[in-house]
């Protein structure tokens, strides 16, 4: 199963790789991150036949972070050019722009995929196996990511409707215990994954999908870049000072 989930990996980024080429806007594949996650957990579960709680829980909850997560990336970038990230790149990379694209955009994401989805496909060959004290942890650890994410993500999207907010930071809500309570409930989500993998019996080398997304969010494409952004911000220091950066905690007090 893991080796048909590759190819079906590299051939679903290959299609965005063409779609993004022709369009010139590499910000497409951003569309496909959600929805391949959800591709991943369906043609497993679908291939090995896995009826158990544990397995179709597993593809139920994917599915309800991969949908959530298109519909809102699709919502926010649907119509506009292409992203400053992908836009620098375009200009660095000048005539190797298509090859360079195809590795360090499309192949890599498809790499990561594989290498986060890991214990999806693990859990779905594990046949026989019923829902116990574990797996009820895993499903509360992603529910409460599930819970920052979203509630984070609407919080944010209902103060950037007041005008009177326009170039200031939420600091209020779930955005008062961490600076990025979406990126900490990505995170999280999939601890919970891991844990229900643990559950059904998968190696604790599968640690490894939670450990990629954390450190990815946490150092490398999430909290990084947007923290550069949120500098420039008047107030920045002070929120900073009092808001952990990832992981949520009561605020500190002023001097």
């Amino acid at each position: 199963m893991l080796i048909e989930v590759i190819w079906l990996v590299f051939w679903y980024f290959f299609t965005f790789f063409i779609a993004g080429t022709l369009l010139k806007n590499n910000s497409i594949v951003d569309f496909g991150w959600g929805i391949g996650f959800v591709l991943i957990a369906v043609y497993s579960n679908v291939g090995t036949g896995n009826t158990s709680l544990p397995a179709l829980l597993t593809t139920l909850l994917v599915s309800l972070w991969g949908l959530r997560l298109f519909y809102h990336i699709f919502r926010r970038n649907v119509g506009k050019p292409e992203d400053f990230r992908y836009a620098n790149w375009r200009k660095e990379w000048g005539k190797w722009v298509i090859p360079r694209s195809f590795l360090q955009v499309y192949m890599l994401q498809g790499f990561f995929m594989l290498l986060i989805a890991f214990p999806i496909v693990w859990i779905h060959e594990k046949s026989g196996t019923s829902f116990n004290a574990l797996t009820a942890l895993g499903l509360g650890v992603w529910i409460l990511g599930y819970y920052f994410e979203v509630v984070g993500d609407a919080q944010l999207k209902n103060f950037k409707k007041d005008p009177a907010n326009k170039g200031k930071l939420i600091t209020t809500g779930l955005w008062a215990l961490t600076r990025h309570p979406n990126y900490f409930g990505e995170a999280t989500m999939w601890w919970g994954i891991f844990i229900i993998g643990l559950s059904v019996g998968i190696s604790f080398i599968a640690i490894i999908s939670p450990l990629a997304i954390t450190l990815l969010l946490r150092f490398v494409s999430g909290v990084p870049l947007l923290e550069k952004s949120m500098q420039k911000r008047p107030g920045f220091e002070a929120y900073a000072a009092k808001t952990n950066v990832f992981i949520p905690w009561i605020p500190k007090k002023g001097d």
